[in-house]
């Protein structure tokens, strides 16, 4: 693709190295940008330099956040004992979405996937360990994706709170295996945590 400005094959550039653009949308983003009055270039290049500065993790639950602690974290009326584990952020956004879940959250950053090269000490398994152990915590909803690794995350994680006094339950399976949970329609998500199951170790797929 031929561009009529090195800055502008440079932008094209920075967004189609962005998950899920290709160059043909790059290209189209940046010459609505280029549409923009200064002002609102200035704000949007600010936020954007400001990013990592301004963002960042939750300390309890790891989600993002603005201060030491998250939104959801800093909600009083939130059920701090039954605590939801989730692979990312955006399974959060999903889940809140369909205003079925009044607990809090504990994010993986991921799951076990040796094919990747990503094995439990890569994941915050740890700190969820240490928040079952203060013996607050009554129930962990393990709501990662339906997926082979999502499975061998799940047995992987009951097998490390066995020896604590908790509740550990599953989405029920009203959502489809291989499915990404963010992806899912709320009614569906919804009623798989209305309806979620104690975990049973026997349903892991070998």
């Amino acid at each position: 693709m031929n561009m009529p400005s090195k800055h502008l094959e440079q932008l094209v550039e920075h967004f189609s190295s962005l998950p899920g653009i290709g160059k043909k949308t790059a290209l189209r983003l940046v010459l609505n940008l280029l549409k923009r009055d200064d002002k609102e270039i200035e704000t949007f290049a600010s936020d954007l330099a400001e990013m990592h500065e301004k963002i960042s993790t939750c300390e309890v639950c790891s989600n993002i956040a603005d201060g030491s602690l998250c939104a959801i974290c800093s909600q009083n009326s939130r059920k701090r004992e039954v605590i939801c584990v989730v692979e990312d952020i955006r399974d959060i956004m999903a889940i809140e979405a369909t205003e079925q879940y009044y607990g809090v959250y504990h994010v993986l950053g991921g799951v076990i996937s040796p094919m990747d090269g990503i094995g439990p000490h890569d994941l915050n398994i740890d700190d969820l360990v240490n928040r079952v152990a203060t013996g607050e915590v009554d129930e962990v909803v393990l709501a990662l994706n339906p997926s082979m690794e999502g499975d061998t995350t799940n047995f992987f994680l009951y097998r490390k709170l066995a020896d604590y006094e908790v509740n550990v339950t599953t989405l029920s399976r009203g959502v489809a295996v291989g499915t990404e949970l963010h992806y899912t329609d709320e009614l569906t998500l919804g009623r798989s945590i209305l309806n979620r199951l104690p975990f049973d170790m026997n349903l892991v797929r070998k």
